[in-house]
Order: C-alpha cells, then sequence, then structure tokens
C-alpha cells in the first residue's frame, strides 16, 4: 500500500491527526508526512484545521474530505438507488419494507450464528466488527470503562441508506437484537447526518447507565 494510501486509512479510521502523529505510525519523518499531505491538499483528499495550543503555535490536525470517499468502496451506490427507487415503482413502500426486513433477517442469522459459541460481550463484539469489516464498514471495538463502542468508520451502503432511513434503522436493530441479554445498544453518531462515521455505545446491563 502507497504511503498516501496509508494516511488516508489512518485518517479514516482514527479521524484528524497531526503530522507529527501520523509521523510516528508510519514511521516517516515530519518533513515526509507533510510532502505527503500537500499532495494530497492538492488531489482535494485532506484539508487542515490550525487549532489553538496551550503554549506556542497552534496545532494543524489534517482531515478527510468527503471527496475522499472515492478511495473506498462504495457497493456501486449509483446502482443501488437506481434499484430502490425500481422496488418503490413496482411493489410500492410496503415493498421495500419488505426487502429491508429479509435483509434485516439474512444479517440476524448470520451474525448470531457467528456469536452462538462467544461466551463474553466482548468477544461477541469483537467478532461482530469483524464480520462488520468484512462487509465493508471498517469496524472497531473500543473499551470506554465499563462500556464499549463499535465504531464503524466507513458505510458501504451510504447510498441506501441515505436514499431510505429504515436501512439505518434496521442495522441499529439488529445489533439491539444481537445483545438484547446483555446489554443496551444506542447510535451515538451517525454518517448520514453528517458524522464522519457511526458510533454505537454498548451498556452492559448489569452497568449503570449514564
Amino acid at each position: 500500500m502507497k504511503t498516501s494510501e496509508r494516511i488516508i486509512q489512518l485518517l479514516k479510521t482514527q479521524g484528524p491527526l497531526t503530522a507529527k502523529v501520523l509521523a510516528i505510525e508510519l514511521s516517516l519523518t515530519t518533513m515526509g508526512v507533510r510532502q505527503h499531505m500537500q499532495g494530497l491538499e492538492d488531489d482535494g483528499d485532506v484539508i487542515f484545521e490550525d487549532k489553538k495550543a496551550a503554549r506556542g503555535r497552534p496545532t494543524r490536525y489534517w482531515s478527510l474530505t468527503p471527496q475522499s470517499n472515492s478511495h473506498f468502496s462504495d457497493r456501486h451506490e449509483e446502482l443501488s438507488i437506481q434499484l430502490i427507487d425500481s422496488v418503490i415503482t413496482v411493489f410500492g413502500d410496503t415493498g421495500l419494507d419488505k426487502l429491508i426486513s429479509h435483509r434485516e433477517a439474512a444479517s440476524l442469522a448470520l451474525y448470531q450464528a457467528s456469536l452462538n459459541d462467544k461466551t463474553s460481550l466482548a468477544a461477541k463484539l469483537n467478532t461482530l466488527a469483524e464480520l462488520r469489516s468484512r462487509e465493508g464498514y471498517m469496524a472497531t471495538i473500543v473499551e470506554d470503562g465499563s462500556n464499549y463502542w463499535l465504531m464503524e468508520n466507513h458505510c458501504p451502503i451510504c447510498a441506501a441508506a441515505s436514499k431510505c432511513l429504515n436501512f439505518c434503522r434496521s442495522e441499529l436493530n439488529i445489533f439491539q437484537t444481537i445483545l438484547s441479554d446483555e446489554a443496551r445498544v444506542t447510535r451515538e453518531e451517525h454518517i448520514v447526518e453528517g458524522a464522519r462515521r457511526c458510533a454505537y455505545k454498548v451498556v452492559p446491563l448489569s452497568s449503570k447507565v449514564d
């Protein structure tokens, strides 16, 4: 993978980063990273924001632009929109709801089968993240005290979800159903609403709700 591609991956999964942090992650010099950032900026893939530091000069943070999504799988978004429009035209909104319900049931069955032998919440979440990553969601699990976060840094069905929010409601329902005996799941960040990623907070039922 080229250095510029690795930079884009890091910014996608970790959010805004400084050249210094990128240099450490990539085992490069800060000057070398800045040269790559200049190229990515010229291509329209990144932008920067200078944030005031406690001391000295402002610190420059780099982040991805919407144009950078072209580097990631989009599951043929134009075709997705056309198919949704066709389903509505031929079968109406009820037909689309049935299609989404069928997709939800299939995903639920796949996930449940993969999680059946996992005995802990952490193990289930890590397996779920692996499954979602295979589907293109770039998912990771982050521990936050007694709670967890399921972070999805990319949405391969973003175009379809933007067209019909029931896709997003369906995915949240899947997570809530799978983990219903062990945790409460809420979506705190949402790509369709303009967030950098989708973030699901997972609170074990034995924990005190914030």
